[in-house]
């Protein structure tokens, strides 16, 4: 029952292993196809969405980019248009109490009155004043910038003019106005109005938290991007155009991490739907093609163990794979129809076989028989009856001369000798006769008492075999044959008819080889050796022998080495039946002219005792 179960177990394991190796293979060509096709659907959405977004986003950066430089240009042109008002209030020299209002009045924080001879100091430098709540070190960074600017170019063909000065740690933006004189001979003077930049001022002006970076002096417009964010700095620019500082304000990248969402999202979304296709096709593939296919794997394996051509039970889809099922069954009924008309076939072949064989075994049964006969026939006896009538009638008569009548006797007892040994070789002969057709006797009965069965196996002495053998193989053919054999007996298993006729055969067949050879006679030697549970007969001779290529062709049916013979169905019955003794049977030849060797293998009896 454990077995049983252990095989069943076997059967199923080897069944789930192949139908896990195709799924697998197949699983592994479609996750193939799916990360293909992932990795070109990834490859096109970062193509659209990435570009995309980032293209988004340079924009917004430089919509805040230009927002920027517009509350740079909206501070710095309001302060103009403050100092352009002054300047029409105060077109007269500038008073001091006037000029501290004007701080307030304004919302400026520094106030300076260049060019006239009104507005002139004894160091040459105008009138500069500054909120006093900033310091003296403002003012004076305020009179040191202003001074060396050719306002009168900066203001051009305009009135005014308005642009950014560095003031030592800070920034301001400045307006100018220009005053002409009273007449042509009167220069003209100059009102400018500061008001310092503040992060605070900035960023009301911009709408976005913006702050002043006195180290930036880069000419153009800088960003610095992370993650999330990025970091832009727009220059702010003097009047002569170089940049004394930078706005500085950072802009989440709302539209990048968007777009690196999105990609995620879809890739994700990617993902999952190819798991679950592939989820869905092994499912669809195990239950439609892999489950069918075991289904008639197992049923094979079932009919190449059992034998049995039953057929595939239960019903057949309208796929595929129910239409291999069906061929599959039809396939089985055919085998099953040839198979009975092969049994039959066999059957009569074995019939046919088995006569053929048996009458094979009595022809070579029969032939010393019938040389015995023939001789008999042919030879004559061995005294002239009418001289031993007159040699007896002359001893009778007294007349004769005694030494007439001693060679007389001595010629009747020659005559009476050979005439006994002529009997007693006659009488021989017949006993090996008697002994043949007893032999073939026993042929035609093992034959009716089993025509297709297995031979009962009985221990029995091979060298006594040998040696009936033997006596009958002397007769056997027109040359002379000495046969030797050894004299201990040796006990195997195996029907002892059959193995007789087996060694018959083989002696027959060496008593043809030794007649075609030509030499007139020859000699047959057995040896027995004996190899643990195994006996090896080897039977040696002197014939004609044959090619060594010809050896896997001697047990054919209808093959023989003599052209002027027909048969071959000798050796091919003594193979099947040493066979059929669980033995074997093998023939050697070292060439042409140079005998052969016959070797048979048989189980060696158990008791060593024999049977017969």
């Amino acid at each position: 029952m454990r077995s049983a179960l252990a095989r069943w177990i076997r059967r199923r394991t080897r069944a789930s292993r192949a139908s896990r190796a195709l799924a697998a293979k197949l699983v592994a060509i479609l996750t193939g196809v799916g990360l293909i096709g992932a990795v070109f659907l990834i490859a096109v959405l970062s193509s659209v969405i990435i570009p995309s977004f980032k293209s988004l986003e340079g924009k917004s950066i430089q919509v805040e980019m230009d927002r920027t430089r517009t509350a740079l240009e909206a501070v710095s042109r309001t302060v103009e248009l403050k100092a352009r008002d002054f300047a029409e209030d105060a077109a007269f020299a500038p008073n001091r109490a006037q000029a501290r209002h004007i701080f307030d009045d304004r919302q400026v924080d520094g106030i300076a009155w260049l060019g006239g001879a009104e507005n002139e100091t004894p160091d040459g430098n105008g009138s500069v004043q500054w909120r006093s709540g900033d310091g003296r070190a403002i003012q004076r960074a305020f009179a040191d910038a202003i001074r060396p600017l050719p306002l009168d170019r900066l203001v051009g063909v305009n009135r005014s003019a308005h642009f950014y000065l560095r003031l030592g740690k800070a920034v301001a933006a400045v307006g100018v106005v220009r005053i002409s004189g009273k007449d042509s001979r009167t220069p003209p003077h100059f009102v400018l109005l500061a008001r310092r930049l503040s992060p605070t001022l900035l960023s009301e002006a911009s709408h976005l938290p913006t702050r002043v970076d006195l180290d930036s002096t880069a000419d153009g417009a800088t960003t610095e991007a992370t993650r999330t964010a990025m970091h832009i700095v727009v220059p702010i620019r003097g009047p002569d155009g170089q940049a004394v500082a930078g706005a500085a304000f950072t802009v989440r990248r709302e539209f990048a991490v968007l777009g690196q969402r999105m990609l995620l999202l879809a890739v994700a979304g990617s993902v999952v739907l190819l798991l679950l296709l592939l989820l869905a096709v092994r499912w669809l593939i195990t239950t439609q093609v892999l489950r069918p296919l075991a289904r008639v794997e197992r049923h094979m394996k079932t009919v190449q163990r059992s034998g049995t051509l039953a057929l595939l039970p239960g019903p057949m889809s309208a796929d595929e794979i129910g239409s291999l099922a069906t061929s599959f069954n039809a396939m089985l009924r055919q085998l099953h129809d040839l198979r009975q008309q092969l049994e039959s076939q066999n059957f009569a072949l074995g019939k046919s076989e088995s006569a053929t064989a048996m009458l094979h075994n009595v022809r070579n049964a029969l032939t010393p028989v019938s040389t015995i006969l023939s001789r008999a026939s042919t030879q004559t006896a061995p005294v002239d009856l009418a001289l031993l009538n007159r040699a007896v009638a002359e001893l009778a008569n007294d007349t004769v001369a005694p030494a007439r009548r001693e060679k007389l006797a001595a010629f009747v007892a020659t005559a009476v000798a050979a005439e006994v040994q002529d009997r007693t070789d006659r009488h021989r002969a017949l006993l090996v006769a008697r002994e043949a057709m007893g032999q073939v006797l026993e042929i035609i009965g093992q034959q009716q008492r089993a025509v297709h069965e297995r031979p009962e196996m009985s221990p029995c002495d091979v060298t006594d075999i040998i040696a009936r053998n033997a006596t009958i193989a002397r007769y056997s053919g027109s040359v002379s044959i000495a046969v030797g054999f050894p004299a201990q007996p040796c006990h195997v298993l195996a029907s002892r008819i059959i193995l007789s006729q087996v060694i018959g055969n083989l002696f027959a067949n060496a008593a043809d080889a030794i007649a075609a050879h030509g030499t007139g006679s020859g000699s047959i030697r057995v040896t027995i050796e004996q190899t643990d549970d195994m006996a090896q007969i080897v039977i040696r001779d002197d014939g004609e022998g044959f090619a060594a290529g010809a050896a896997p062709n001697l047990f054919q049916r209808g093959y023989s080495t003599r052209q002027h013979k027909v048969g071959g169905l000798g050796l091919h019955w003594c193979a099947n039946a040493m066979q059929a003794m669980q033995g074997t049977l093998r023939l050697d030849s070292a060439g042409p002219g140079q005998g052969a060797v016959a070797t048979l293998s048989l189980r060696l009896a158990p008791d060593e005792s024999d049977a017969v």
